[in-house]
This record gives structure tokens, sequence and C-alpha cells, in this order.
């Protein structure tokens, strides 16, 4: 199934992180946080201003981005678990 995201909202898949901390030790999945770092999977046309002109988002499919704790809403599509976020809700783009 594809999605196309509205106006400025982001479609994410959440970057799991290691299991083990640097001293080798495994970390329950009991014991973990879910990762507050994502795959943009798909953006949406940009938002509408007050003037009724569209600002284009400044994420693009394919960017890794951060987020808060308690962004966005969940969604399971085809079985897996995607993220949805306003623009706004992206703290920043992580470059390599």
């Amino acid at each position: 199934m594809k999605m196309k995201p509205l106006h400025d909202r982001i479609l994410v898949t959440r970057i799991e992180e290691e299991h083990k901390t640097a001293g080798g030790i495994i970390i329950p999945d009991t014991a973990k946080e879910k990762p507050l770092q994502g795959k943009v999977v798909a953006v949406g046309a940009g938002k509408i201003l007050e003037d009724g002109s569209r600002r284009s988002l400044d994420v693009k499919e394919g960017h890794r981005i951060l987020f808060g704790k308690y962004s966005g809403t969940e969604i399971k599509i085809d079985g897996k678990e995607h993220l949805i976020l306003r623009e706004d809700d992206i703290l920043g783009i992580l470059e390599d």
C-alpha cells in the first residue's frame, strides 16, 4: 500500500538503535525506549500559508531525522510501524 501524507505531514520509519551497550551488555526489550531517529518515507506537498500559497518542506524522502519523544501519531502500514509527524515536530536532519 502506498501512502501520501497531506500538507506538512511526514511519514517516518523509526531507526532501531543498538541492542548492546559499549561494554557489551545486552539491553532487554522491556528496558529500551523507542528510538528518536527515523528515515523519511514520504512527505506532503507543503504547508499552506495564510495567504493561500504553499511552502515546500525542508525534509525530503530518504533524510534521516531527529524528532521529539512524544511527537507524531503511530500507525501500521502493511504490518510495519510508522510515525506521522508534522514538520514542526522535527528537531533536525542528521547528516553523515
